[in-house]
């Protein structure tokens, strides 16, 4: 019996965990944390039964224990209730699957008590990957990544030596909005950028996938999952999402990792880790493909990508803005209180004031999101 933690419950990984458990009996929940969505929670907490159980909100997780009172479930809430789910002593494995620097503590706290972390919360690479990498290695931690691309990646390296590896390849469907022209971007409303054409995925990094921002996390968190140089990882747009990624290594050889667009797979996989487990669903037939098509990403367009890169490439504290003012503009728009064009521009903005901290620590990176939180606070 493997018995596992889940951040993040009720949202899209989160969910597609636990359909994961059902079928597969040999798992067991012994902790769930979520936001405030406490009618599923409810359901959750009923179903699977785990030991302990954490909402964010005080309030909420009064009512909560309030409608458990039947149960033999010990129910926290805040950062310090994520840090105890993080740490308990039954579990194996976390599955970080909440949204945000908020999972940077507790990824760090699992990892100090060598938990094995089925990682789907990008922004602890992408800010605090100076930190998290080193010590899982020291702990002797598996770090293993649940993003479909960085899944792929880590499948295409299974069996071969990382040394011989020469380049990534990192693939984009170029979300809902490829091919179109900064002066057609001007006025796209919401529920457009909503409409993605491959993934069903939580509204947040809908709009990532839209703004090609999320590629750009993407590339911030390879380099430290596969501690890659920069200009050996590349974004490649590949409209029919069937090639998740690529590995080139040094003779010229490419690996690729092929699949219908379904994030259970890398779920399943980073859950049983070597082992691969049967699993239902849809397959990629050969047959009825057409093609598969692969293009440059425009980011004189999309230059949400492009500031990622520099911010990768600047490094320290720099990531820490781009993500954070990536959130907060993300917000913004999904609130309607801004355009779409303006997202990268918040951005932007927010880099281009930033004094850079070398080698934040985690109070450093926090103090920096805030930081970054309050200034936009300010302009909009």
């Amino acid at each position: 019996m493997k018995k596992i933690a889940i951040l993040g419950s009720t949202g899209s990984i989160g969910t597609q965990t636990l359909e994961i458990v059902r079928k597969n009996p040999d798992l067991e929940v012994v902790g769930l944390a979520a936001g405030a969505n406490i009618d599923l929670f409810e359901k959750q907490v009923r179903e699977f039964k785990p030991r302990l159980v954490s909402l964010q909100d005080e309030v909420v997780c009064k009512e909560l224990k309030v409608r458990l009172a039947d149960m033999d479930v010990e129910i926290v809430h805040g950062m310090e209730g994520l840090l105890c789910i993080a740490e308990m002593e039954e579990s194996e494995i976390l599955v970080t699957a909440i949204v945000g620097m908020i999972g940077i503590r507790p990824t760090i706290a699992a990892i100090n008590k060598h938990k094995d972390i089925a990682l789907a919360n990008k922004e602890t690479l992408v800010t605090a990957g100076h930190i998290i990498m080193p010590l899982a290695a020291k702990m002797g931690v598996s770090i293993l990544p649940v993003d479909s691309e960085h899944s792929a990646i880590f499948q295409c390296m299974q069996g071969e030596n990382r040394e011989r590896v020469s380049k990534l390849l990192i693939t984009a469907s170029g979300g809902p909005f490829r091919g179109k022209t900064r002066k057609e971007l001007e006025n796209v409303q919401l529920e457009d950028a909503l409409k993605h054409p491959n993934w069903s995925m939580g509204h947040k990094i809908t709009i990532d996938s839209a703004t090609l921002v999320n590629k750009g996390l993407e590339v911030m968190e390879a380099k430290w999952l596969f501690d890659m140089d920069l200009d050996h990882i590349q974004v490649v747009v590949h409209p029919q999402s069937i090639i998740h990624s690529m590995v080139e290594y040094v003779d010229g050889g490419i690996m690729a990792q092929l699949g219908t667009p379904d994030m259970k797979l890398p779920i399943q996989y980073a859950l049983f880790y070597p082992d691969r487990r049967p699993m239902a669903g849809k397959r990629v037939d050969f047959y009825e493909l057409e093609s598969i098509t692969f293009e440059k990403p425009d980011m004189e367009t999309f230059t949400g990508l492009k500031l990622a890169l520099r911010a990768a490439a600047q490094g320290g504290s720099v990531p820490t803005v781009f993500n954070a003012a990536n959130e907060k503009a993300v917000s913004l728009f999904l609130n309607r209180k801004i355009a779409f064009m303006q997202i990268p521009e918040i951005i932007e903005m927010c880099m281009d004031v930033h004094r850079k901290i070398e080698n934040p620590d985690v109070e450093e990176i926090l103090k920096t999101e805030q930081e970054t939180y309050d200034l936009i606070h300010s302009k909009f």
